[in-house]
Order: structure tokens, then sequence, then C-alpha cells
């Protein structure tokens, strides 16, 4: 069954099986875990990971999926962050060659390196300008066009009606030839709580970069917040596959990558279609390990359709 033409209907069906596609390695040894344990580090009662320390329990170690990450990735977390809520963890044990956490206000200085923040701030740059070289003081001149006027209390830089030319969807294209970057920054918190952090001058002097708009599937709910608000390994997710489809392409036989794009945009991809063992085929999908059983285990007691954040609005 070929997917819908029209969006709603579009990602109705996706939700139906949102990881179709995707390359994730069997998780059934979650669901058979029984009980807690001892972290081995802190010894505290943990299930799957300490959250404190990112380490899995023994009885899963050396048993998950390790993703490798072209560059390395700092999470800022904010302190009142409930862990237990937070997806951060995930690409720390997941990752852990690439990942760090931080819980701010405690945070390195990044003075010196060439690091990126994906924040959507009003002078965010798209990852295509980031690959492809373009001067961030030049794309500052095209941040300045106004805004039509929003109701009292919405944030401009996320929900705009006139968008700038850095935030519109932008052709893919093969053609950068090295990485940008060395690090990338998230930040895990809530809508409000980020904005806080991002006023902080160490984090506002850092190139912000927004990623292309991707349904969540996150089963947190954020009152007032739109669907394409992505738990923070979803966005973590999201710019790994869009940096890797500028350098080195999509593999034609990759069938998640539906999952991750608008039907306008998935409409473009034929230009990045290659063969070569570079080109994507899942190579960052075993991030949403922990996530597609989180997942999974909510939908087996809560019905989709009656889970305030997937009743949240769609934004295209």
């Amino acid at each position: 069954m070929s997917n819908p033409k029209c969006e709603e209907s579009r990602q109705s069906y996706i939700d139906k099986n949102p990881f179709d596609g995707f390359t994730i390695d069997d998780n059934s040894i979650l669901e058979k875990l029984e009980g807690r344990h001892p972290c081995p580090k802190c010894g505290k009662s943990r299930k799957f990971y300490c959250y404190s320390c990112y380490v899995p329990i023994l009885e899963l170690e050396g048993k998950l999926p390790k993703v490798k990450l072209p560059f390395k990735i700092d999470i800022i977390k904010h302190k009142h962050e409930i862990d237990g809520k937070s997806t951060a963890g995930h690409a720390a044990i997941l990752a852990n060659d690439n990942v760090t956490i931080y819980i701010y206000p405690n945070i390195p200085d990044y003075d010196e390196e060439n690091v990126v923040l994906i924040f959507p701030s009003q002078n965010a740059i798209s990852v295509s300008q980031l690959v492809n070289g373009c001067n961030y003081e030049e794309m500052l001149k095209y941040q300045q066009e106004s805004l039509d006027k929003l109701p009292k209390g919405y944030n401009k830089s996320t929900l705009m009606k006139i968008i700038p030319k850095t935030r519109q969807e932008y052709e893919f294209n093969v053609k950068a030839k090295k990485l940008p970057i060395t690090k990338a920054v998230f930040i895990d918190s809530t809508w409000n709580q980020s904005k806080g952090i991002y006023k902080d001058e160490r984090i506002k002097k850092i190139t912000c970069v927004v990623i292309q708009n991707r349904i969540s599937q996150f089963w947190r709910h954020q009152k007032g917040s739109p669907r394409w608000y992505l738990a923070t390994v979803e966005a973590i997710h999201q710019f790994l596959i869009e940096v890797h489809l500028h350098l080195w392409g999509l593999n034609p036989n990759y069938n998640g990558i539906k999952n991750c794009f608008t039907e306008k945009r998935l409409s473009q991809f034929k230009c990045l279609y290659n063969t070569d063992v570079l080109a994507y085929n899942g190579q960052y999908d075993n991030l949403l390990y922990f996530f597609q059983h989180m997942y999974d285990l909510i939908h087996k007691y809560y019905n989709h359709e009656e889970l305030y954040a997937y009743k949240r609005r769609l934004m295209y």
C-alpha cells in the first residue's frame, strides 16, 4: 500500500507502524528482562541503564547495539528535567563513545570548538547551508524579514507564518566533501526550559542549526506544543540523517526515510540515490532502540488515539 498524499492521512498511516523501515536491532531482550537491577557503578536500582552514570545494567552489558557517529554530540540537560522521562540517556548509552551529557549550568567552554547548536532560534541556518559552507554572517541578513503578528504568548522562532529562507524546505544534494563540524549540541528539556538555557551567553553565541520538520512519536505530552517538537533522541537521529544525506547520499532500498520527511521532500530524493557503502541505510537507527521499546510498551496499555501527545496539531 502506498502512502496517501494528504499529509494528515499520510501521518495517520505512518502512526500505525512508525518504525517501519528503520534498521533497529531486535529489542525483545528488554521485554524479557524482569525487575530492576543495581547499577554496576553507583549501585542504585535501575531498569535498563543508569541515568546517572549512563552505563547499562550488567544483565545488558555487551548485548546492546553500539552506534558509531561521525562527530561528537553534547547534550545539555536541564537540572529539573525528569530523568525517567528523558530520552537523552538513550543516546548516551547506545553511542557512548560519541555522546556526553552535561547538567546545566555546568557546561563546557565551546569557544575553541567547531560546534553548532541544534535549536530553532530566529537566526538558525539550515543543515543544507551548514554542510555547503554558507557564510553564517551572510545568512543573518535574511533573518531580518518581518514576521506576521502572532497571538500573545506564541514564540516567533517556532510558530512564524512567514518562513525565512533558512527555514524553508531546501533541496538535498550530495555536494559536501567533508564534515563541517566536529560537535553538535542539543538541549534536553521542555520547550520553556530550553528557552531559559538558550539565553545563557555561552550557548547563545553558538551558531544555531534547524532541522526539517518531522512528526514526533514521543508519548510525553507538552501542553500547547505541535507534534514536530521532537524528543531529544529523535532530534539527534534526524540531524545525523540530514547531514549524512548531504555528504554520502541515500541507499534506494532504505525505507525508513519515509518516517523522517514530508511527502514533498521525499519526492526530491532521487538525486541522492546511490549504492555506495557509505550511503544512508539505517546507520543511526539503533539510536531509537530504547525509544521503540518504550513506544511499544506505552501502546500496549494505551490506545494511540487517546494519548494527548498524539492529539497535538500537525504543522507543515
